[in-house]
């Protein structure tokens, strides 16, 4: 059950303050409240919940405006509710009536809002922003053109696509590290089955303090060699081995007596990490080798795989790599994936994305050189899309100056895709994912470039007065 009142329904001189001042119709909030699109977001969210079963819930327009305030203010689930409680423009923002000093809602009820709302939903509001703009821009340029006679659309505008990663914050994985974090995880274990068992018979050995030792003595070598790393290694692939195989005992003994499994589902599936760990840490310390599939770099985030991305600042970086794509200074969310891939492989479906948003192809795809496959270049020629890649073959000495003059720009321009990237890990900790489920944490990245687009729109909508 849900109770939801149109954006329609308040203006900023009906709010009601505690102060003898009234708000100021020029506020941030105030303006941003009204490019927001509340009820397209309302349906959308209303539809995922049942309006006849249950308790009333919270607002839609309180669970956007409580993301958008999260992420625009780079504020924490807590910090945000504080915010808003505190702020009489923000609670006119997310739709209150009159200033209330109380919490909105508790702010654990986050992580189930990121549940609820992914990324289709903030995709799903970002193309009707870029549609109300194109629409807008059609209005304006279009009045005196001929209507197609149902022939193909030409060609128009330009689409930017690239890649970047989306770090989980996360600390930085080392194999060493990994397995003491499993050794730890597993003697809780070990304590948790030995108390429901009554503490009967000898608790089982894990030389806990040893292992704690040596591994002190090991963080604290500021030169640490190849031997000594591999010494550690064998110490703690031991350690966990035999922590493993007294939980599995220390199990079978329950179901061997008839009792419940003790274990919680959350710590089934840390059990079989730490396992899936183990074996992949155990492979490649046998093989010499420092990668393996599938590779684990988190116990507590195994869906965090490393990404090389062979920059200077991190070759490796860890989280979801995104391929992105920006029209008109909007950019969307093509590709989300936890897994290392080439990115030359989105090319063809964020183009076709385009067109199924405008109803015809690019005039021209400005990418960089690593999407300029010869598939790609067939597929676009066929259509008629120019790519800002160099062609291939010997360079025409026919061609003007001008030109390759214009190539450059093009190519140029491309440079807006990455801006887009900067904007959002320096100014909305892109690069800072602080959330710790897989879905949540997607739906953390959607909200981000959903707030980007939304204050691009709010620029072109200043700027289309003058």
């Amino acid at each position: 059950m849900i109770r939801y009142e149109s954006a329609a329904q308040l203006t900023i001189e009906e709010f009601k303050t505690p102060f003898q001042t009234s708000l100021l119709p020029d506020n941030r909030w105030v303006k941003l409240s009204k490019k927001v699109p509340w009820d397209k977001f309302a349906s959308r969210y209303m539809s995922m919940m049942n309006e006849d079963i249950g308790r009333e819930g919270i607002s839609p327009r309180i669970v956007l405006g409580a993301l958008i305030i999260k992420h625009l203010e780079n504020l924490d689930d807590r910090g945000t509710i504080a915010a808003i409680q505190e702020n009489p423009y923000m609670q006119y923002f997310i739709g209150l009536q009159e200033f209330n000093p109380n919490p909105v809602f508790d702010p654990s009820l986050f992580v189930e809002i990121r549940k609820r709302v992914g990324p289709e939903t903030f995709d799903s509001l970002t193309t009707d922003l870029i549609q109300s703009v194109t629409s807008e821009k059609d209005r304006r340029h279009n009045k005196n053109n001929k209507k197609d006679d149902g022939e193909t659309p030409a060609n128009k505008g330009k689409m930017k696509a690239d890649a970047t990663a989306c770090d989980q914050y996360i600390t930085y994985p080392t194999d060493n590290g990994l397995l003491n974090q499993s050794r730890k995880q597993c003697e809780k274990f070990i304590d948790q089955l030995y108390l429901l068992n009554g503490k009967k018979g000898t608790k089982p050995r894990t030389y806990r303090r040893n292992l704690d030792q040596a591994y002190v003595d090991y963080s604290k070598k500021k030169k640490k060699s190849k031997a000594t790393h591999r010494k550690m290694t064998r110490k703690l692939l031991e350690g966990v081995k035999r922590d493993i195989k007294h939980i599995n005992t220390m199990l079978d003994e329950f179901e061997r007596d008839g009792r419940p499994f003790p274990l919680k589902p959350a710590q089934q599936r840390m059990f079989w990490i730490i396992n899936s760990v183990y074996r992949q840490q155990k492979q490649m310390y046998d093989t010499h080798k420092h990668s393996c599939e599938d590779r684990i770099v988190s116990i507590f985030q195994p869906h965090v795989r490393p990404i090389p991305r062979g920059k200077t600042n991190a070759q490796i970086e860890f989280g979801s790599k995104l391929g992105v794509s920006l029209d008109g200074g909007f950019a969307r969310i093509n590709t989300l994936s936890w897994d290392a891939y080439h990115e030359a492989g989105d090319l063809i479906s964020q183009v076709e994305a385009y067109r199924k948003l405008h109803g015809h192809y690019p005039e021209l795809v400005q990418v960089d050189k690593i999407y300029a496959t010869r598939e790609n270049r067939n597929w676009l020629k066929e259509r008629g899309i120019r790519i800002t890649a160099p062609p291939l073959g010997r360079k025409k000495t026919k061609d003007p100056e001008s030109y390759y003059q214009k190539r450059k720009k093009e190519a140029i321009e491309r440079n807006h895709i990455e801006a887009k990237f900067g904007q959002g890990k320096n100014g909305y900790n892109l690069n800072k994912i602080r959330a710790k489920l897989k879905e949540t944490s997607e739906s953390w990245i959607a909200c981000i470039f959903f707030v980007m687009n939304l204050i691009h729109y709010e620029d072109i909508s200043i700027f289309s007065h003058f």
